[in-house]
């Protein structure tokens, strides 16, 4: 063998352990993703059989029977129309006020001077460490007593004060060079024109990835809609579907339905801001100095 031909050897073998290797990553991920989409899968087929074949003898995917009237029985047994307007509004509603509250929050901690800034946004990270359910008997009896129960707005503003939102736009924010500001500033910008006209745009990736939690955050929401909202009218999706359990039992199959129900329009979400949403990790949203 000449000299001239091991180069040429050694390049076959680095694309061939290339090739090899971008199968196995490709069997892997798709290894997860049957995984991780297996409860979803099993949920759409229980969705479509009879009551009695859902904890049948045999494990199935098909029953004796495709129902899709479950959806239509699904749908009416709750009024589930109601119960999808219900949750958009809310959810988008929140989700728009977070990106406000956060993106205020986050500016303040990482563009601006004050005393006591660093222990005051430890302390305000320290929170992310207690469970929700802390906070719920207090803001209960607080709203409670304001006469606010019952209403959207106190369904809606304990959600918007979160660490992790602000947490997440500030190390974003701490990556963005002082020159921009310091540009912006000799320019005659404002504090306000700094933070619209330089900050977002550049964090926009983060605010992406913010939105997706945020909508989901209150998309999912449960034990406070339950707790403060009394009306049945004001009701979101998780308290409608838990309509389905009653004392002489479940109607599983309706359940299933609902829940499909439930979680096509989260899956629209995702799949329209996946782009965003890996943007934002390649550009650096989950991290910060």
């Amino acid at each position: 063998m000449t000299d001239h031909q091991l180069p040429a050897s050694g390049s076959r073998w680095r694309r061939r352990g290339r090739t090899v290797g971008f199968a196995a990553n490709t069997t892997v991920a798709w290894l997860f993703a049957l995984v991780f989409s297996f409860p979803l899968i099993w949920t759409f087929f229980t969705a479509l059989k009879p009551g009695n074949e859902v904890f049948g003898a045999q494990i199935s995917f098909i029953g004796s029977k495709v129902l899709w009237s479950n959806f239509v029985d699904a749908w009416t047994e709750v009024d589930f129309g109601r119960l999808l307007v219900n949750s958009l509004v809310v959810a988008a509603i929140s989700t728009v006020l977070t990106l406000i509250v956060a993106t205020l929050t986050a500016f303040a901690f990482a563009r601006l001077r004050f005393p006591g800034r660093s222990a005051i946004f430890l302390l305000f990270v320290i929170t992310l460490t207690l469970p929700s359910e802390v906070a719920v008997v207090p803001l209960f009896l607080g709203f409670d007593q304001a006469g606010l129960a019952d209403t959207w707005f106190a369904l809606i503003i304990p959600g918007l004060f979160g660490a992790f939102g602000a947490f997440l736009l500030r190390q974003f924010m701490l990556q963005i060079p002082g020159e921009l500001e310091e540009a912006a500033r000799l320019d005659g910008a404002s504090t306000w024109r700094l933070l619209i006209s330089v900050i977002v745009p550049l964090v926009r990736p983060a605010l992406s990835v913010l939105a997706i939690f945020a909508f989901l955050g209150s998309w999912n929401s449960f034990l406070w809609p339950l707790i403060i909202l009394n009306s049945s009218d004001k009701w979101t999706i998780p308290i409608g579907i838990a309509g389905f359990t009653t004392q002489t039992g479940t109607q599983w199959e309706l359940l299933m339905a609902a829940c499909v129900m439930t979680i096509a329009p989260v899956v629209v979400v995702v799949v329209f801001a996946q782009r965003q949403l890996v943007a934002a990790i390649g550009a650096g949203a989950f991290g910060g100095r």
